[in-house]
């Protein structure tokens, strides 16, 4: 699954060599002052809305890109039975490019506290 790390007022993403052949690119980099609302979810694959350009496996694996023709925007990989990850973004602040990045993993419940405490101390 993509890796994801907070360093300093950044969140980079990475994404895996299967990632990146449904996403479009190997990393996403978002400013935390870009990010409006972040959440642990239980079940990220329901978060997935929209037309999408992506890899589904019904109620396994979402990955790629929601919403491509109007509406949330969402950039996705998450697979069931992990954790979720669901960052509500300004847009602008993402380059224009999504509203709301939805992952899942291992370490998601540590990274939103730390996305929330960076969030916190912007403010």
């Amino acid at each position: 699954m993509a890796s994801v790390m907070l360093s300093g007022d950044v969140i980079d993403i990475r994404f895996t060599g299967w990632e990146r052949l449904w996403t479009g690119r190997d990393r996403l980099a978002v400013a935390v002052g870009a990010v409006r609302q972040v959440a642990r979810v239980d079940n990220p694959l329901r978060l997935a809305r929209g037309a999408r350009s992506g890899y589904v496996v019904s109620g396994f694996v979402k990955i790629g890109v929601w919403g491509l023709f109007g509406g949330t925007r969402q950039l996705v990989a998450a697979r069931r039975g992990e954790p979720g990850l669901h960052l509500v973004l300004d847009r602008a602040g993402t380059g224009g490019q999504f509203d709301e990045v939805v992952l899942s993993g291992p370490d998601v419940p540590g990274l939103a506290e730390a996305i929330s405490r960076a969030m916190a101390a912007r403010a």
